[in-house]
């Protein structure tokens, strides 16, 4: 099936339909999806998003805080667009009719998460995301104009005189087709099925970052990938999120001794920012030899499950009981901060191709995304490349490319006797590209991986076709290499990325953005 029209969307979670309202009325569109439109990273989203709408906040205090958690890496131009912007868009969603909590006088309901310094996060119990996609699919879904191609994976990009001029994708049962746009924009999310342990559910791996990537798109900052700390840690269970708003509400991280440590590592306590968190509970886990736990024992359990019926539902699946027993808790992969490298507007380094939300580097994460600022990210530039898209042949604003060799010196070992499979390479990331990281680690996961990307550049170089699963692999293969890279690359520690070897930030070298280019 091909189909034409005048702009299309990759994605279906809050960038992409986001994108998508402001473009269902200026001619034709598609929205592609790999899945069922409901299924995002979105809908996964429990916490909240923040936005600076209490009285006692302000947008600069959301700022001073979103560049606090960044760790000297924001681009405070893009923080000034998300906290300004985010208010009204936000406001927007309420008048739309977003069923966000309220207290008691009507006003929304604001919670706290770590890193923040006032409660600002409006929420719809734990389940925001969800809430957030049904409000945006409403609008789109119900426009004549709007073509939805679901079951669809985008896998190549079609450029035409240097522009993309959309992309090629195969359904569930393999069969090809072509989505022509003057304007293209991936929205297809995050990437953390490449490692064994994540938050992300099956459809997040990376694609959108692969697709640019081998059209020679920029991308930048693989490198910091946040590891949310809280993730339900049981033998034989899924690791399920266990949303840091529980904290923001008074739940208390503890050891197996029920002593509170984190304040060991940062004054802030359990609410400290996330990679402080997620690193505190595994050396915590790694001193005593036992779990860590979080523990709501001590709040009104009325309140507990009234306020987290998801996860309270989910826990007692697993025979916990959220208000009165500890809740076993360790780190998994949970969102990138880097991504295909863009402008304030969602223009990417080719023309005619935009990205928004998790798959889009605009820096304003820096080295470390604060907590309810994603789904703020994805509405806030989701709709300015909506707005961008009508103007497509608006080249991009891109800072100029900082290049910077990887360093693997020495020869690669004799290649394995079978390709590296998908276990494998998500295992190989989860060791050696994790939440803690040295040379050697980094140095033979890179190895491993350029050797394997090779044989993947042969094989789609030639005639033969990847069903599914096969560009399931090669996108994840693709991004594993890019984010390995990166963390070798950067010889310092700063917001998620943590390199044992060189401990300390260095703002004197390594205070920039680095953009991917092959050496080869």
């Amino acid at each position: 099936m091909d189909v034409h029209d005048d702009f299309l969307v990759i994605g279906s979670g809050i960038a992409g339909l986001r994108a998508a309202v402001e473009l269902m009325e200026a001619g034709t569109l598609s929205v592609l999806t790999k899945a069922e439109p409901a299924e995002s990273n979105t809908g996964y989203a429990q916490g909240g998003i923040a936005a600076a709408v209490g009285v006692d906040d302000s947008s600069e205090r959301h700022a001073a805080d979103t560049i606090a958690a960044g760790d000297g890496l924001c681009d405070e131009a893009a923080v000034r667009v998300l906290v300004d912007e985010g208010r009204r868009y936000v406001r927007e969603l309420l008048d739309w009719g977003a069923a966000f909590d309220r207290g008691a006088h009507g006003h929304p309901a604001l919670g706290r998460e770590g890193a923040h310094s006032v409660r600002r996060v409006l929420h719809a119990k734990d389940t925001t995301g969800r809430e957030i996609a049904r409000v945006l699919w409403q609008r789109v879904s119900s426009q004549s104009n709007v073509r939805v191609l679901k079951d669809a994976l985008a896998v190549e990009v079609i450029t035409e005189g240097g522009r993309c001029a959309g992309v090629r994708f195969i359904d569930q049962n393999g069969r090809e087709g072509e989505a022509r746009a003057r304007a293209t924009l991936l929205a297809t999310g995050g990437a953390g099925q490449v490692f064994s342990e994540t938050t992300n559910p099956r459809i997040a791996t990376g694609d959108g970052v692969a697709l640019a990537y081998r059209v020679g798109a920029r991308v930048a900052d693989l490198e910091f990938v946040q590891f949310h700390p809280t993730v339900l840690s049981l033998a034989g269970a899924p690791r399920f999120l266990i949303s840091e708003a529980l904290r923001g509400e008074g739940a208390r991280l503890i050891n197996e001794q029920g002593e509170r440590f984190m304040r060991r590592d940062d004054p802030a306590g359990d609410l400290a920012s996330r990679d402080v968190v997620a690193r505190g509970i595994v050396r915590e886990s790694r001193r005593t030899g036992a779990p860590v736990y979080l523990s709501l024992a001590h709040m009104n359990p009325v309140f507990v499950h009234e306020r987290f019926p998801s996860i309270a539902a989910m826990c007692e699946e697993m025979g916990l009981d959220l208000a009165r027993d500890r809740i076993p808790v360790g780190p998994a992969a949970h969102y990138m901060m880097g991504g295909v490298e863009t402008d304030l507007h969602g223009r990417t380094s080719v023309p005619g191709l935009f990205a928004a939300g998790e798959v889009a580097c605009t820096r304003v994460h820096g080295a470390n995304r604060l907590a309810s600022n994603s789904l703020l990210e994805g509405l806030v530039f989701g709709a300015r490349a909506g707005q961008a898209m009508q103007r497509a042949l608006t080249s991009a604003a891109l800072p100029s490319p900082e290049f910077r060799p990887i360093g693997v010196d020495e020869p690669p070992p004799l290649p394995p006797e079978a390709p590296l499979s998908e276990v494998a390479i998500r295992d190989l990331m989860w060791r050696s590209v994790g939440l803690f990281r040295d040379r050697d680690g980094l140095r033979h996961a890179v190895q491993l991986l350029d050797l394997a990307h090779r044989d993947l550049e042969e094989t789609l170089a030639s005639t033969a076709r990847c069903d599914n699963e096969g560009w399931r692999r090669a996108n994840l293969l693709s991004v594993a290499r890019l984010i390995a890279r990166g963390a070798l690359r950067r010889q310092e520690s700063r917001g998620a990325h943590f390199r044992a070897d060189f401990p300390a930030r260095n703002d004197l070298h390594w205070k920039i953005h680095v953009t991917d280019v092959d050496e080869t």
